[in-house]
């Protein structure tokens, strides 16, 4: 009698261990377990040709990737500001199976023009400029980013022409930075040269420029225009004091070592996080809506103020 009912326990312990077997063989292949555990997956899509220059923006997208669910693809083009061919990568990521796609446009006209045949039904969202048929724009307020930065420099103006480097392109929210610091400049009585530069060469044009040794002070709009601003300033033993815009790691320690006077900074990290939130939320057909960018104008001496350490020195979890 023990003997047999020893034999029926093990048995039943046989057949659960067999059940358990043949469910985890087969729980993955069906449908909605399949659904379940698929990644999303998001294009990335810069405007240059090297994404160094957004790498706390990337952090920010890979930890929104992580938290939500989805997988991360960064592409950069093979020559920087080339708007038919960002939107020829756009075409090919949504042709090529992407859930959502994240840009930083070169040319938000004529990628805004083209969305539809590029995107067809995949959601969009834009870094920095706004442009129609997206579903979501992660930027700061871009005209009242350029008249604070202006304003800054009023502080600190006693004479002088001021030279605004218009390496715009066709970006819409970086001309609305531009375009809003010349307003308040003009408004004050200060003269303004608005000198156009290709980004990729402005570090060599400025130091032969006789409009930049003529300048009190120099501003920028876009982070490697800045960047270029203040090596050109530094490696030709220049005087100008330079205004812009970004917070990576040269223009910070320009900041320190005074060859910046001041940048108006937000959290690339933050912008990062929301953009690939916005895409990922939009792919599963949710809601999803986003304030514009907080910013905070940075000097030299406020590097370590805390609130600005947690701006500039991004920490990931």
């Amino acid at each position: 009698m023990r003997k047999r009912r020893n034999d029926f326990i093990q048995l039943s312990i046989l057949v659960v261990l067999g059940t358990a077997v043949v469910l985890s063989l087969v729980l993955p292949q069906l449908p909605g377990r399949s659904r379940e555990v698929q990644l999303l997956e998001v294009s990335v899509i810069f405007r240059e040709t090297d994404a160094a220059l957004w790498s706390n923006t990337r952090l920010g997208m890979e930890q929104a990737a992580g938290d939500l669910g989805a997988e991360l693809r960064f592409l950069t083009l093979t020559r920087a500001g080339d708007g038919g061919e960002q939107a020829e990568i756009l075409r090919r990521e949504a042709a090529g199976g992407a859930n959502a796609l994240v840009v930083v446009p070169a040319d938000p006209w004529e990628l805004s023009s083209r969305l539809g045949e590029t995107a067809g039904g995949c959601p969009v969202v834009s870094i920095e400029s706004p442009m129609e048929g997206t579903g979501l724009t992660v930027a700061p307020d871009n005209e009242a980013l350029g008249r604070k930065l202006a304003e800054t420099v009023l502080e600190e103006w006693t004479g002088g022409m001021v030279l605004l480097l218009d390496t715009a392109g066709e970006s819409t929210g970086v001309a609305a930075r531009l375009d809003g610091a010349e307003a308040v400049l003009t408004a004050a009585g200060v003269p303004v040269l608005r000198q156009t530069a290709a980004p990729g060469r402005l570090a060599a044009g400025l130091r032969v420029l006789a409009s930049v040794r003529a300048a009190a002070a120099i501003m920028a709009f876009e982070p490697y225009a800045t960047e270029q601003a203040i090596r050109a300033v530094e490696d030709g033993g220049l005087h100008q004091l330079v205004y812009g815009v970004g917070a990576g790691t040269y223009v910070v320690g320009a900041l320190e070592r005074g060859s910046a006077a001041a940048v108006a900074a937000w959290s690339d990290y933050a912008a990062g996080y929301l953009a690939a939130e916005g895409a990922i939320r939009l792919a599963r057909r949710e809601e999803y809506t986003a304030e514009p960018l907080p910013f905070t104008i940075v000097r030299g001496e406020d590097i370590y103020d805390p609130d600005n350490q947690k701006l500039l020195f991004p920490v990931t979890s």
